[in-house]
């Protein structure tokens, strides 16, 4: 079963971070056998990396291995809706503090897969996490 590749993940290898670029392509490489995919939110927050272009971005995802497209599906959207409402709901009782939507997205994507790889572990606590 695959891993999902978390963004930052992805714009530490295509951006060179001094600090992360090495460490993610090493993780990513010993996740390789399993298969590696990203999210569509995934594939939409890379677009400025890109400048927009498709075609650069599509080639930079074959090279680092990642499989493109996999599909959102409803059980996606179910989990979503639960994440998000259970974060609101928190943030409500002044227990959690302000997350983007699209890490909901993502964790409830990756809940079909393996789990996800990140370097941002404490803001995916609903799917097992690989830190990069």
């Amino acid at each position: 079963m695959a891993w999902v590749v978390d963004t930052c993940v992805l714009l530490d290898i295509h951006c060179a971070d001094p600090h992360f670029a090495q460490s993610s392509a090493d993780c990513l490489t010993a996740h390789l056998s399993d298969g590696l995919v990203i999210s569509p939110i995934t594939y939409v927050e890379l677009a400025p990396a890109f400048a927009g272009n498709m075609k650069l971005q599509e080639q930079f995802l074959t090279e680092v291995g990642v499989d493109w497209p996999s599909p959102w599906i409803l059980q996606d959207t179910i989990k979503a809706h639960g994440l998000w409402f259970s974060h609101i709901e928190k943030k409500r009782s002044g227990s959690e503090t302000k997350r983007p939507i699209a890490d909901m997205l993502i964790s409830a994507f990756a809940q079909r897969f393996k789990g996800l790889i990140t370097r941002n572990p404490k803001d995916f606590k609903a799917v097992q996490v690989v830190v990069s």
